[in-house]
């Protein structure tokens, strides 16, 4: 039996390791806002696995606690993080991994999405 759950772990594992995980996946979410200071850093852009962790987690774990659900709302950067802000809550070493391993997250392949600027105005009301 234990034999067994070693072959199906090491099964698993194979396949992670030969799928990757730098791309993103539907509902993942790439935080291209910084990819200059990224590049700087020589680090590659972050995609953050939403879809993860929000079959974990219930919305309001994360929203509006500690992000604001507006796109570029939230001032997300490593100095941040390190303090307990942002994906820093969790990843802290007791609750998750702490951010150490910066390949975790620094892990897109290919190119950016396009960062727009907010909207000006809010859009005309329907009726």
């Amino acid at each position: 039996m234990k034999r067994k759950l070693f072959l199906a772990a090491l099964l698993f594992s194979a396949i992670i390791a030969i799928a990757g995980i730098g791309y993103a996946e539907y509902g993942d979410i790439v935080l291209g806002k910084k990819v200059e200071s990224m590049e700087k850093a020589g680090v590659k852009p972050v995609m953050f696995p939403h879809w993860f962790h929000r079959i974990r987690f219930k919305c309001k774990v994360c929203h509006e606690d500690i992000f604001i659900m507006q796109r570029g709302a939230n001032d997300i950067n490593m100095m941040a993080i390190m303090n307990g802000e942002f994906c820093g809550k969790c990843h802290n070493g007791l609750i998750a991994w702490e951010p150490l391993y910066c390949d975790r997250c620094h892990s897109l392949e290919g190119p950016v999405p396009p960062y727009p600027a907010a909207p000006t105005a809010a859009p005309p009301a329907t009726k």
